[in-house]
């Protein structure tokens, strides 16, 4: 499977790692399967660094309106590091105008330690204390 993801409930930290050619419907069945395990106030690593894509404009749209949706259920939502290859900053930069108008913390690395360090100074999720960050939606490069 090109997205195999996993959960630690005592970090309340979700992983998920890409690779290889990754398809909207791949990302699709992983939307699925994080929402069914109702991890969206964990704090959250998508360590796409290895992933290749052939998706477009209309399949970005599609994904970015299904994680609105999603979002839109939810009380709380933990941060949200991404980690994508500089050749899909683009596609990154789309999906982030989507989803930045969600109240979490959201960064987009191209380093995996930077996107790590970067979680970690986000506390361990809703209810326990956010030690810095900045806010939802402002990218950076790491």
């Amino acid at each position: 499977m090109p997205v195999v993801w996993s959960v630690d409930p005592e970090k309340r930290l979700m992983t998920a790692v890409a690779e290889g050619e990754v398809t909207r419907a791949d990302i699709e069945k992983f939307f699925d399967e994080t929402t069914a395990a109702r991890v969206a106030p964990y704090r959250k690593l998508f360590d796409g660094s290895a992933l290749r894509t052939n998706m477009g404009p209309e399949d970005t749209l599609a994904l970015g309106v299904k994680m609105q949706g999603l979002q839109r259920g939810e009380s709380e939502l933990g941060p949200l590091a991404l980690v994508l290859p500089l050749q899909l900053m683009e596609l990154a930069r789309r999906m982030v105008g989507i989803l930045a108008v969600a109240d979490r913390p959201m960064q987009v690395f191209t380093d995996v330690a930077a996107a790590r360090a970067w979680l970690d100074e986000q506390g361990g999720g809703p209810g326990r204390p956010k030690k810095s960050g900045r806010g939802p939606g402002r990218p950076r490069k790491a």
